[in-house]
């Protein structure tokens, strides 16, 4: 009974514990730019997943004979890595190691770090499938884009896969017939569960009692009674004009997402591309095997009034081969990455949409 609740119920958040969090960006940026990867380890609690440990996957040697042939096998060895033998054992070995110290032994998930959110691809898709095909498993993926965490915000963001492309991708079959069948876009690939950090009693204790250097000029007297009440901690807003968000200039991180962008779109072209080259392959066959049942069936009536045997009229099944159709997946791959880069230049060009209205007069040609 308990097992079918747990099942039942889905998960509904992530809870990462900060301690975590300071382990995975430490691990994710002394690797950049090659992937990083490791094990999230917690428990389940009435929907909410919360991960209190983490440990890195052991890197992967990959012999040097070329630079770029190097770099691209070590990356690509380590976003395989989760799925490895070899570091399933050693993830195995580590879970009982921590269950002998009495920490939480559960294995919920594991973590991938990235670079400009360039993280929809094959690798991704396949790890969090081989966690999640289990039975009554309850894992997620968490992500960490290095890049942007770098312009000053972290980003960590928690992602599973839908139940239908789940049974899409166990079935191995992601063809036009079978995508419209089960109603699967780009859309239905991954679902992104809300994070939240969360710090122990002790450990926000412990913050608070950190001492704070003392003073270095005399203090101040306060002005009103009102400022005696106010928090001394708060932001006090700045008594001087900020010029720094009147800057025009444009962020590089938008621009290098642009790039990609425009790279992801080409790779879109060139699948449709591949689309459209089997559509009129299957056309030319198609039509050769009509124009061949034609044929044999004008035989079959004149054999038929010359009172002959007639011939078979399935025999074109061995003469003539369909091609085989291409898989959507790399579509619809793509198709999602795009949405991501969308998503990232619509969240940068906010601010500097406003900036260009302000100054239109002055960009306008012809406008003094």
């Amino acid at each position: 009974m308990a097992d079918l609740t747990l099942k039942e119920s889905p998960l509904k958040s992530v809870q990462v514990e900060a301690l975590v969090v300071m382990k995975i960006i430490k691990h994710c940026s002394q690797t950049f730019p090659t992937t990083a990867t490791g094990s999230l380890v917690g428990m389940d609690s009435n929907g909410v997943l919360q991960v209190t440990n983490s440990f890195p996957f052991p890197t992967v040697e990959v012999p040097s004979v070329d630079t770029h042939h190097d770099s691209n096998s070590a990356t690509n060895a380590a976003a395989a890595a989760p799925r490895a033998k070899a570091n399933a054992v050693y993830q195995n070995d580590m879970i009982k190691y921590l269950r002998e110290v009495n920490v939480d032994a559960n294995n919920v998930g594991w973590y991938t770090s990235a670079n400009m959110g360039n993280f929809v691809n094959a690798n991704m898709i396949e790890n969090q499938y081989f966690y999640q095909k289990e039975m009554n498993e309850r894992t997620v993926a968490l992500v960490h884009d290095v890049s942007r965490s770098s312009q000053g915000s972290l980003s960590l963001r928690a992602f599973r896969l839908s139940p239908n492309f789940m049974a899409a991708y166990k079935e191995s079959k992601f063809t036009t017939e079978s995508l419209q069948k089960g109603s699967l876009t780009y859309k239905d690939i991954l679902v992104e569960l809300p994070l939240t950090i969360h710090n122990s009693h002790l450990l926000t204790s412990f913050l608070h009692q950190l001492p704070s250097k003392p003073p270095a000029g005399p203090l101040e007297f306060p002005a009103s009674l009102a400022s005696l009440k106010a928090d001394p901690n708060a932001p006090q807003p700045p008594l001087y004009p900020n010029f720094d968000s009147l800057d025009l200039s444009i962020d590089p991180f938008l621009e290098k997402t642009c790039d990609l962008l425009l790279d992801s779109i080409e790779t879109h072209y060139t699948e449709l591309n591949n689309h459209q080259y089997y559509q009129r392959q299957l056309a030319r066959e198609q039509a050769k095997i009509t124009a061949w049942q034609q044929k044999r069936k004008a035989e079959n009536t004149t054999r038929a009034a010359a009172k002959q045997p007639q011939l078979p009229e399935d025999e074109w099944t061995r003469l003539f081969k369909l091609p085989q159709e291409p898989s959507r997946l790399e579509g619809l791959l793509n198709s999602r990455q795009v949405e991501q880069y969308a998503r990232q230049v619509d969240g940068f060009t906010a601010s500097i949409s406003g900036k260009m209205f302000a100054v239109k007069s002055n960009l306008l040609p012809g406008d003094q």
